[in-house]
């Protein structure tokens, strides 16, 4: 055999060859690539033909070993790719299990939940209402007159819709209007819900916060009662040993009205710069539902009475988590959310 016939049947019986593992490629490695393999043994050969055909078939079997160069690198990556995607593939059973990431509860969240709980414990439902609301349950059935400040456009964010001007809730007593109109007494109820204030954004204040407002109708409820209930709300939420204070105030939907604080539990109301020295921290604002609301709702004002107060949710958290900074509450930063996980 001539050794153009040999390189043609070499060159014939690399391309047939079939490789499918890292043991394969070896096995072409050394047959064709290695010190010893069928290419060398052309190139010995080259010695025995004549000098005026040396180029010519040395070039041929140049081009077969680039070729054979050429199918052994392609499959030793197609290799390697294989073995990275098998080892990702592995399950290593010996391996210690992953934990699960889990999420955290958002602390307003939170504080809502427990408020929530408190006022379950002692008989409250839990109601909601629209975000938009039309002036009658945001302003006129709470005794708002078309003259008080809260009507301007400075605290309320109007939309207009060719109608009826509504606008985003800025309490959650519209919620409370809802269930007097809906329901007969007694009623006993908390609209947790988020509200809406045309204020500017800064470390005090938001466009938007949460409130919890509660509402207790029956015959013969009393100031009495609604003390009560507000100390039992602050023991629960903040410790046993907390006390509360009224302070005179007002509100157009309740007369009397007052504020309530509790008892710095900071520093146990010696006095810091949370409580700016006074030992006593605002919580809420409160007072008996003025006849006027409940007239406006046909409930028989001569017959029932009620209390009400309401707090924002992010006040509460404030106190709870010492956060001093509203903003922080709806930035998503990751950092200030899964400081909570601990909490339920």
């Amino acid at each position: 055999m001539d050794l153009k016939e040999k390189i043609k049947l070499l060159g014939q019986e690399v391309e047939e060859f079939k490789i499918k593992s890292a043991e394969d490629l070896e096995s072409f490695r050394i047959k064709y690539l290695g010190s010893k393999g069928n290419l060398k043994l052309l190139y010995s050969d080259l010695k025995s033909v004549p000098n005026e055909l040396k180029r010519d078939f040395g070039q041929l079997i140049n081009k077969l070993k680039n070729s054979t160069e050429s199918k052994f690198n392609d499959f030793k990556a197609s290799v390697e790719t294989k073995q990275i995607d098998d080892a990702k593939n592995k399950i290593d059973l010996s391996r210690p299990a992953e934990e699960h990431q889990l999420g955290a509860r958002h602390p307003l969240a939170v504080v809502k939940n427990e408020i929530i709980d408190i006022f379950k414990r002692i008989g409250f439902t839990v109601s909601e209402g629209p975000e938009i609301e039309d002036d009658w349950h945001n302003f006129s059935a709470l005794n708002f007159p078309p003259e008080h400040p809260a009507r301007d456009m400075q605290d309320t964010f109007f939309i207009e819709t060719g109608e009826n001007e509504m606008a985003l809730r800025t309490h959650t007593s519209s919620v409370q209007v809802r269930v007097m109109e809906n329901e007969k007494p007694p009623i006993r109820t908390i609209s947790p819900g988020r509200v809406y204030r045309n204020e500017a954004i800064s470390a005090r204040a938001h466009c938007f916060f949460h409130q919890v407002e509660g509402l207790y109708i029956d015959t013969d409820v009393s100031f009495a009662d609604l003390k009560q209930t507000l100390l039992y709300f602050a023991q629960e939420m903040f410790g046993e040993k907390t006390k509360i204070r009224l302070r005179p105030s007002y509100f157009p939907f309740t007369e009397p009205s007052a504020e309530v604080d509790i008892s710095c539990t900071i520093c146990n109301a010696k006095g810091c710069n949370v409580c700016k020295y006074t030992g006593w921290l605002e919580i809420l604002g409160c007072g008996m539902v003025d006849p006027n609301v409940l007239e406006a709702v046909n409930i028989d004002s001569k017959q029932y009475s009620g209390f009400a107060f309401g707090m924002g949710i992010e006040r509460i958290a404030q106190l709870k988590y010492r956060v001093n900074d509203l903003r922080l509450y709806s930035e998503n930063d990751i950092r200030f959310l899964k400081q909570f996980k601990s909490a339920y």
